[in-house]
């Protein structure tokens, strides 16, 4: 064995953490072996997976769950692809994940959540953890069991004391932000009625915007990811009987006001995800006119920013009702061009982290737990 293997050994085999010279705090994989036993499985066939760090003193009832994020796979063969990497098994993930930001356990880096009991939950279903289906040709075989991962791993976590929280956060960046956004209520009902149960989603707000050809492409996305996956059954039943097309509910902007857990929105208004992806895809922009301003903000012409600013509305426009009507809830958007902003702790909490009202996005978030009644984090003017 050398010295690098032997290392690795050493370091797989210690407690529920460890930390490095440099002060990341690696946390342990742990199998859930029971969801074999409910059909929770990865793309792969895999057994699911989470990290946990355990709370302390005033935080030792206190979770938070933090969905992984990763994107999707919305048809068989990047599902396949998608099945031989860490995103579709756990096979290949590494073994301890590095937990910062809005999971860190430094109190000057994370005053809010330090001491909480933390948990990541690994993402390898490619459907938000929404799925319920399988495909199987007689060569190949595919899990969408998003779902009852979900399922197993609160199962897994209720006994190590999630059923006696007192406090209790439901968070996700990316595709775990729409995590967050399709199982809030679920959450809130799993857990006791003494329980303060809240949800956060950051840069999970995705939109069925038309690209800058007039095409549906985010629409059509997601409408194949549900059919594939088998999602449509497990989303909001309000959304689904409300509208004609109910695929449409993959969507936040049509079934947020079905929420009624305390919820904090966390999102830039110019996600560069949303941007690359759903506003400016590939496919609309095959002469690469756009390449230049996706690289940097100051190479855009006056025409792609008037798009981007129209982009920015339509977003603040979608989530006009929510910031006017909800009196549980909260949000926080700002102008930067980033995707994901609670893992990174520079924009989590720091020096030069995002502010609105003089407020950074982990005030604002901590805010939220210990209020989340009219709060007035909104939007950057």
């Amino acid at each position: 064995m050398d010295l690098a293997a032997a290392i690795l050994l050493i370091l797989l085999n210690l407690a529920s953490w460890y930390t490095c010279s440099d002060s990341r705090l690696l946390v342990k994989m742990t199998l859930v072996h029971n969801a074999s036993k409910i059909g929770g499985f990865c793309l792969d066939g895999s057994l699911p997976a989470y990290h946990l760090h355990r709370g302390f003193g005033a935080g030792a009832r206190n979770w938070l769950l933090q969905f992984e994020g990763g994107g999707w796979c919305n048809d068989i063969q990047s599902c396949l692809e998608r099945a031989q990497t860490r995103r579709g098994s756990t096979l290949y993930m590494n073994k301890l994940e590095d937990f910062n930001g809005i999971l860190s356990n430094n109190a000057s880096l994370n005053p809010d959540f330090y001491n909480w009991n933390r948990v990541k939950l690994r993402y390898c279903d490619g459907g938000s953890f929404s799925g319920d289906a399988k495909f199987d040709n007689g060569t190949s075989v595919l899990y969408f069991r998003g779902k009852k991962i979900w399922e197993a791993i609160i199962l897994d976590l209720l006994p190590q004391g999630l059923m006696h929280a007192r406090k209790a956060l439901l968070s996700g960046c990316s595709a775990g932000g729409l995590s967050s956004f399709l199982h809030c209520e679920n959450f809130a009902r799993i857990l006791p009625r003494n329980t303060s149960v809240k949800c956060l989603s950051d840069a999970g707000f995705f939109m069925d915007e038309r690209d800058i050809t007039l095409n549906h492409t985010m629409r059509n996305f997601f409408e194949n990811l549900v059919s594939l996956q088998g999602i449509e059954e497990n989303l909001n039943k309000n959304c689904t009987s409300f509208l004609d097309n109910p695929k449409l509910c993959m969507f936040p902007q049509y079934f947020l006001r079905y929420i009624t857990a305390p919820f904090f929105i966390l999102n830039t208004a110019y996600d560069v995800y949303q941007f690359h992806h759903a506003l400016v895809p590939p496919t609309a922009d095959t002469r690469g006119h756009w390449n230049r301003c996706k690289l940097s903000i100051d190479s855009c012409n006056t025409r792609q920013l008037d798009i981007l600013q129209d982009f920015r509305q339509d977003m603040l426009l979608a989530l006009r009702s929510f910031h006017i009507y909800s009196r549980r809830g909260g949000m926080f958007i700002n102008s930067c061009f980033a995707h994901c902003q609670s893992e990174s702790q520079d924009t989590w909490f720091g020096r030069d982290s995002p502010q609105i009202y003089r407020k950074t996005i982990a005030e604002a978030v901590g805010d939220c737990v210990a209020h989340c009644i009219g709060m007035f984090p909104t939007w950057e003017r």
